[in-house]
């Protein structure tokens, strides 16, 4: 792997897809969804009246003076000069709360990425690392890595980033409450050489995680931060941040989040980038809807929603454009998965579980429910842009697609048999099979896609129903174990490695609540401790990667602890009357990701900016 840079824990890899779950009327991005929930839970009414309170006070008395900025009007009464201002949406469900970093699943668009930056870039297009705020880093033996940190770079404050700061950001994740915690579990130590040298000691490196870690993990500045409390790090709104990226706070309401370009960015002189936008506003999402007109009125440039009806938006004249000019239209960003809960019987039976595989007619979902926007998942689950990791060979030997006459057939084989005339049939031990599988209500493509899922197993004699809980009772069954089957796509999403997609996956030990995955609870150590094999590979050893990902690919065909269907779309529509060169699929036009969800900034969205030109140019 080259590097032009690099640990998603599993808490960031919920939150990255963001992202981007599923689409409808009202919650297209399902990771974002389940942020908001945590958020909800503890905000009410009354709280975020005291919160806004606060948070004038703060920008009042502090934004003038540190980031030197006037936040009143209110962002609702500003007009910005449309020619100098990108508006997205698409990322934020709520009103913004919280700038702060270490909070990954709630920080406002942008926190991560606009503001405050990473050591290093990454490109899953390229599968390429990007020196960033570090110049260099390299692994000098089995357990040390020496990173070198840019020279030249400076807080927005005017205060230089050293490696003390470097050193401080990751010394955080000693406090049990800072989300990358378990590092430390084998992070040794992280020593300062010199103004601008980290070296790293561990008792046993994780390259797949460290390599995840590098590109994701925000750089906080030591001298604003060293004297706040743990509860203040972990959970602080940090208003108004400051970071040493190419846009600075300026302001927020109810409605939007609210970036100015920050002149004095580093790379313009050390590496020739500056961004076009002078600002970026980014709206709230209310609904599908409002972003749909929005998007078509030219009051967004890019929209980060799920739209329906794209082919007839791109193709009908109405100036929206996407990165494939045809079907499906989006990158592949995440899998959406059927877990079946293995906990339970019959699910607990891998001959069950394989005719449900076999079962589903996913190209229906695919070009009914979807309209050709998704493609259907390869067996594995892998993203297309891991083809490289997927071993042919044992997908062609194991692999499934939809045959309701071999559905059946295992079914029998395994000796489910309709015995009493219902149309449906009975465990062999005679017991009646009656389940659901679960959704939560409103998103709308999810919905019918399990009504699909329950009509392929009713029509191979599994009497399977589609149930719509509120969001609250989809993840309360699916985290606590309560659920017979689910739709579920919340980690698996692009990432520098597939081991973050089998660390969701296959997520151990199996605990009361699962929260991050592994939501059917299989129970197989010899799979988990394949993942963590992969996880000890150097992420420049392919073929040992690709070796354990064959070990894994066997094991997860063989078994079907849960079942890809499609790979959710990456969405992203723009509309060019106010910027265009857009990134996308057309030749020429520039490779970069364009999008605004939580951790894609640094998968370079950000570069994005880089390359975008006024149309008032042109």
């Amino acid at each position: 792997m080259k590097i032009r840079s690099l640990y998603l824990l599993s808490l960031v890899a919920i939150v990255l897809l963001v992202l981007s779950a599923c689409g409808q009327a009202a919650t297209p991005q399902v990771v974002e969804k389940v942020v908001t929930k945590e958020v909800e839970k503890v905000v009410t009414k009354e709280v975020e009246k005291v919160v806004t309170k606060e948070v004038e006070k703060v920008v009042t008395k502090e934004v003038e003076k540190i980031v030197e900025v006037t936040p009143e009007p209110s962002a609702e009464e500003v007009t910005y000069d449309r020619a100098e201002t990108l508006y997205t949406s698409g990322k934020q469900w709520g009103p913004p709360t919280s700038w702060n970093p270490i909070q990954p699943w709630a920080y406002a668009t942008g926190t991560l990425g606009l503001c405050y930056e990473t050591l290093f870039l990454y490109d899953p297009l390229t599968n390429e690392y990007i020196p960033w705020l570090a110049e260099s880093g390299e692994w000098v033996s089995d357990t040390e890595y020496e990173l070198k940190v840019r020279q030249g770079v400076n807080w927005t404050d005017g205060e230089p980033l050293t490696a003390a700061d470097v050193v401080f950001t990751f010394e955080l994740g000693k406090l049990e409450s800072v989300y990358y915690h378990s590092l430390w579990n084998w992070l040794e130590s992280a020593e300062q050489v010199d103004d601008y040298t980290v070296k790293f000691t561990f008792s046993e490196p994780l390259y797949q995680e460290w390599g995840n870690l590098l590109y994701s993990l925000a750089i906080v500045p030591k001298h604003l931060w060293e004297g706040r409390s743990e509860e203040e790090i972990a959970s602080g709104d940090n208003l108004p941040p400051l970071g040493t990226g190419a846009y600075m706070y300026e302001t927020h309401s109810e409605d939007r989040m609210v970036w100015v370009k920050n002149e004095n960015w580093w790379a313009k002189e050390q590496l020739g980038l500056d961004v076009a936008p002078k600002r970026i506003v980014d709206i709230v999402n209310p609904s599908n809807n409002v972003a749909l007109g929005l998007i078509l009125q030219a009051n967004l440039d890019l929209s980060n929603n799920f739209l329906p009806g794209i082919a007839t938006l791109v193709k009908g004249g109405y100036g929206i454009s996407t990165w494939y000019p045809e079907p499906p239209y989006m990158l592949s960003g995440n899998t959406a998965f059927l877990f079946m809960n293995t906990t339970k019987k019959p699910m607990d039976d891998p001959a069950f579980r394989k005719a449900m595989a076999y079962a589903i007619d996913v190209d229906q979902i695919v070009n009914v429910v979807y309209g050709n926007i998704v493609k259907a998942s390869d067996p594995t689950g892998l993203l297309p842009v891991w083809s490289q990791y997927v071993d042919q060979d044992v997908v062609d030997e194991l692999g499934f697609s939809y045959d309701p006459d071999m559905a059946r057939q295992i079914l029998a084989d395994a000796g489910y048999k309709d015995t009493d005339g219902d149309g449906f049939v009975e465990a062999p031990d005679g017991s009646k099979i009656e389940l659901k599988v679960i959704v939560p209500f409103g998103w709308t493509d999810w919905m019918e896609s399990i009504r699909v899922v329950a009509s392929s197993a009713q029509a191979v004699g599994i009497n399977l129903e589609p149930d719509f809980p509120d969001f609250g009772g989809y993840s309360d069954q699916l985290y606590g174990g309560t659920f017979d089957m689910a739709i579920n796509n919340f980690g698996s999403n692009m990432s520098n490695t597939p081991w973050t997609f089998y660390d969701w996956l296959f997520r151990n030990p199996i605990t009361e609540q699962m929260n991050n995955g592994n939501f059917g609870r299989y129970d197989n150590q010899e799979v988990f401790d394949l993942v963590v094999q992969l996880d000890k590979t150097p992420i420049e050893d392919v073929e040992g990667m690709k070796a354990v990902m064959s070990d894994i690919q066997r094991i997860q065909l063989t078994d079907m602890p849960a079942i890809p269907l499609w790979y959710n779309g990456a969405w992203a529509q723009w509309n060019s009357t106010y910027w265009t060169n857009w990134p996308s699929a057309e030749e020429g036009a520039p490779k970069y990701l364009p999008i605004t969800w939580n951790g894609y900034w640094n998968m370079t969205g950000l570069l994005m900016l880089t390359e975008l030109q006024p149309a008032s140019s042109q």
